[in-house]
């Protein structure tokens, strides 16, 4: 994909441009040779926050003869990483399995026992603390 991005007061200003739709906007710029109030743009897609990470948003930022995207990811801090236990605990206790246990490391809840493995479909059965298997009827 080729995009374009405008510069005002040597920042970038605005968005990304398409490359199409750059060149219909812009008709005298030559692509090949940007005047400085113009630079090519690359996409970096934004990366997935961990469990105890909060995404900040992005900047754009000058990488060589371009800008790119920068994304801005921090860690929870210890406030922030307690609350959001404290919200799935008061979630799990609405509608979770009383047996199942709280996972810090990945802020969720685990059975007691893991899932079977042997290829068939269970459903967990809380009076019984144990998975049990299901029927899956088959569709023609």
């Amino acid at each position: 994909m080729e995009l374009f991005i405008r510069i005002k007061d040597g920042l970038p200003f605005e968005h990304p441009i398409f490359g199409d739709n750059f060149r219909e906007a812009f008709p005298d710029v030559d692509v090949d040779n940007l005047p400085p109030e113009f630079a090519r743009f690359e996409r970096v897609e934004p990366p997935v926050a961990g469990v105890y990470e909060i995404y900040e948003g992005a900047e754009y930022v000058k990488v060589g003869d371009k800008y790119t995207d920068n994304h801005k990811i921090r860690k929870m801090k210890a406030a922030e990483k307690k609350a959001k236990q404290k919200q799935a605990k008061e979630n799990w206790a609405v509608n979770g399995f009383k047996s199942w246990v709280f996972d810090e490391a990945s802020c969720s809840f685990r059975p007691p026992l893991p899932y079977p493995t042997t290829g068939k479909t269970y459903l967990w059965d809380e009076p019984s603390v144990s998975w049990v298997e299901v029927e899956i009827e088959k569709v023609a």
